[in-house]
């Protein structure tokens, strides 16, 4: 940790873990994305082991989920998107991948969150663009917080970039964030390597830290 100007600037991740300002951040951890993971049963239980680590350890739990709009109330991006990911061309073809509501669209059964937890639905791919996380971690004096779900190259990266120019310093459970595409993932990581500003950990040391505190 180092001191200036009235200021406690962390530099590593046994810096931030503490509950007075830092979160768990579970992205996207729903029915209909973890199924699509070959690893998925292995990111539940990461993130499961997470989720109680701070629970016990008094660390704030925040969860996302993404829905879809419905496609007659879907704008030029979101069909734009739509189109892409359901590879069709003909938007007669489209139809809403994760409604809400829809059983695709709840989070997996083992992470249901209790009544002190909070699940933010989102359209978009950072957490951090049109939900209310920012405020609620601010308001909370929350400035870092540790991330994983699913899935790395979609949606983790630019959650993590987003959150860097708002002024967070992220963590990312390596082994707790799973991915459809590796070789995607791997680049992800590279690029937020080089580009700085976030840290990296995995489920094992960042349970420790939390235990430790």
């Amino acid at each position: 940790m180092r001191h200036a100007f009235g200021l406690s600037i962390p530099q590593t991740v046994a810096d931030a873990c503490d509950p007075a300002r830092m979160a768990l951040l579970i992205y996207d951890m729903q029915v209909g994305i973890v199924g699509q993971i070959p690893d998925g049963d292995k990111i539940v239980r990461a993130c499961v082991e997470l989720r109680d680590a701070a629970r016990a350890n008094g660390f704030r739990v925040f969860y996302t989920r993404h829905v879809s709009l419905p496609i007659a109330a879907s704008g030029v991006a979101q069909l734009r998107t739509a189109m892409q990911w359901q590879r069709v061309d003909d938007l007669d073809e489209l139809h809403a991948s994760f409604p809400q509501g829809s059983p695709q669209y709840q989070l997996t059964p083992e992470l249901t969150p209790n009544a002190d937890e909070v699940v933010f639905d989102k359209i978009t791919m950072s957490a951090f663009a049109a939900t209310p996380l920012d405020i609620a971690l601010r308001d909370c004096g929350i400035d870092s917080y540790a991330i994983a779900g699913i899935a790395m190259e979609v949606g983790i990266e630019p959650t993590v970039r987003h959150s860097l120019d708002l002024g967070y310093l992220p963590i990312v459970v390596a082994d707790a964030c799973g991915a459809g595409h590796p070789a995607a993932a791997q680049r992800s990581h590279a690029a937020l390597e080089f580009t700085g500003g976030s840290l990296l950990t995995d489920t094992a040391a960042l349970i420790e830290l939390m235990h430790r505190h």
